[in-house]
């Protein structure tokens, strides 16, 4: 990993949702050290500091996508960032999902809203696979159709079975209407056998992680990505605490034995 930012250029932007967009960027000059899905960048938006963004596509050329809403004011510069910008970039940080270690296994893969973004990289590598890993379920959940990330892509990916539910329909919307986890009676998946995947809001994890222990998933196979505040990304400054963990460390992608006593304790 490298602690100084290093430039890289933006090469390509999509709008995902409103306020939702994803950067797709080439570095200039020496590329960071390789990435693992699920873990993370420092982006630097100049002028207005850095934030902690998980990567959403990589490239064998040293290539980085980062998915970035809009919500305070580095988020709101970087989101406003046009073709040809240069940001800086330092990393990679944090633990990944390592999908490799559930081969063999049925995959369940969970994502509310944004928290699609960190999921892409490893269904890609699942869909690329195919005979690597047992059936691979996506269930994907949004807050209103505006707000479902990457359609294009989700509807292509292959997949034992592709579940979207949206809490808020509109006057168009003829899918799933309800909870995310509603999706996971439609799964195909053995519950012993099987590894999951969630990123989202923190109660939709909770929720999905009871459900999926409910119907016979290991604590221990289940994989959360969690959230917190990421300052320094090197495990110094602390602000990024759960408990005996620090996340930007530690973390963002632990197993559910070991996040559930800590997410259940009030404000820790």
């Amino acid at each position: 990993m490298t602690a100084v930012p290093v430039p890289h250029r933006i090469v390509a932007r999509r709008a995902e949702t409103p306020d939702t967009a994803t950067l797709r960027l080439e570095p200039v000059g020496e590329p960071l050290p390789a990435f693992a899905p699920g873990q993370f960048a420092m982006v630097w938006a100049f002028g207005r500091g850095e934030i902690p963004l998980s990567v959403s596509a990589m490239s064998a050329t040293g290539g980085l996508a980062h998915t970035v809403r809009a919500v305070g004011a580095v988020s709101e510069g970087l989101y406003a960032a046009e073709v040809g910008d240069v940001l800086g970039l330092r990393g990679p940080y944090g633990t990944g999902w390592e999908l490799e270690t559930a081969a063999g296994q049925d995959l369940v893969v969970v994502a509310g809203g944004i928290g699609l973004a960190p999921l892409c990289p490893l269904v890609r590598a699942a869909v690329a696979e195919p005979k690597s890993y047992g059936r691979l379920n996506v269930l994907l959940g949004a807050r209103t159709p505006a707000d479902l990330m990457a359609k294009t892509e989700t509807g292509q990916w292959e997949t034992a079975y592709t579940g979207v539910s949206v809490d808020r329909p509109d006057g168009h919307w003829a899918g799933r209407i309800g909870v995310v986890t509603k999706l996971l009676d439609e799964a195909r998946f053995t519950p012993d056998d099987t590894t999951a995947f969630v990123c989202g809001p923190e109660a939709m994890i909770r929720a999905t992680a009871r459900e999926l222990l409910h119907r016979g998933v290991p604590a221990d196979r289940v994989r959360v990505s969690l959230e917190r505040n990421m300052r320094c990304a090197t495990g110094h400054c602390g602000h990024c605490q759960l408990g005996p963990l620090l996340l930007c460390r530690d973390g963002p992608v632990i197993t559910w034995d070991r996040a559930e006593p800590l997410l259940y304790v009030r404000e820790l």
